[in-house]
């Protein structure tokens, strides 16, 4: 583990301390599942870090004050989705950055495997999460099935 990848995994793991998914799992689980899926400094940065400004009280500017790259921070940036945006505006500023999209299908490979799906006891809420992630996928120009494979997740 790089230096880089180090620092943003102990921010994230501060940041989200006592927060938790949508089945009571510590939330740093997810963060920590997108990193491992992705493989250089850059992508694995924004995967520990693409919820923070979204979820917690740090900002764009504390991620550059702490060293954080330019490039790093524009990708969290992008993967960070604005309250009451369209998912057609979040996901069209996640294509128009080199990093995001990788990084964004990690995300999608995990919140969508089917394993962690199960464990939501309410199928409703199972069948929107579902709905919303195929949308994202064919948003990403890709489907669901397709993310599944790229990050050796069984659907």
């Amino acid at each position: 583990m790089t230096d880089m990848v180090a620092l943003a995994r102990d921010v994230a793991t501060r940041a989200h301390e006592g927060q938790t998914d949508k089945v009571g799992r510590p939330y740093i689980e997810h963060p920590a599942a997108v990193a491992s899926r992705l493989t250089t400094v850059d992508e694995q940065v924004v995967g520990w870090l693409h919820d923070v400004v979204e979820d917690t009280d740090i900002t764009l500017a504390e991620l550059r004050s702490m060293g954080f790259t330019e490039e790093q921070v524009l990708a969290v940036d992008a993967v960070t989705k604005r309250r009451g945006e369209p998912l057609t505006d979040s996901i069209a500023r996640v294509m128009a950055d080199p990093l995001a999209p990788r990084v964004k299908r990690a995300d999608v490979s995990h919140n969508a495997d089917p394993y962690r799906l199960a464990r939501v006891s309410d199928e409703a809420t199972r069948a929107r999460l579902r709905g919303k992630y195929e949308r994202t996928a064919g948003l990403l120009g890709t489907t669901l099935a397709d993310i599944l494979t790229e990050f050796g997740v069984r659907p």
